[in-house]
């Protein structure tokens, strides 16, 4: 390859690599509107931030819930412990939504990670 292909093809390299990173970094979803179109996101990785309310957990494995102003969602954690009521966190997982009665829905997000 000459060095007049090379530089042609640095911006195509440049956006690829742009895209797989921002494609790896899931944005923060208002807790509000998980439960609000639950149907949207069931299945699906999302990012979610707020303060802990409400945690329990035994021997790296356990539940806490996330309160970020909007709405409030449990975060199942296995094999990564729980934060400490009262921390900010941010947390990235799968959203399963279980049911909906009426205008309520439940459901919880499968930690995959925690920042």
């Amino acid at each position: 390859m000459t060095r007049d292909t090379s530089l042609r093809r640095a911006p195509l390299m440049l956006a690829l690599a742009a895209l797989t990173f921002s494609a790896g970094c899931a944005s923060t979803v208002r807790i509000e509107r998980l439960l609000g179109e639950p149907h949207r996101y069931d299945g699906r990785t999302v990012q979610v931030e707020g303060r802990v309310t409400r945690s329990a957990g035994i021997l790296g494995t356990g539940a806490f819930e996330v309160d970020d102003g909007t709405g409030k969602i449990f975060v199942i954690a296995q094999g990564q412990g729980v934060p400490a009521e009262g921390t900010q966190t941010r947390v990235k997982g799968r959203f399963e939504s279980v049911f909906n009665l009426g205008r309520t829905a439940v459901a919880a997000i499968v930690q995959e990670r925690r920042f």
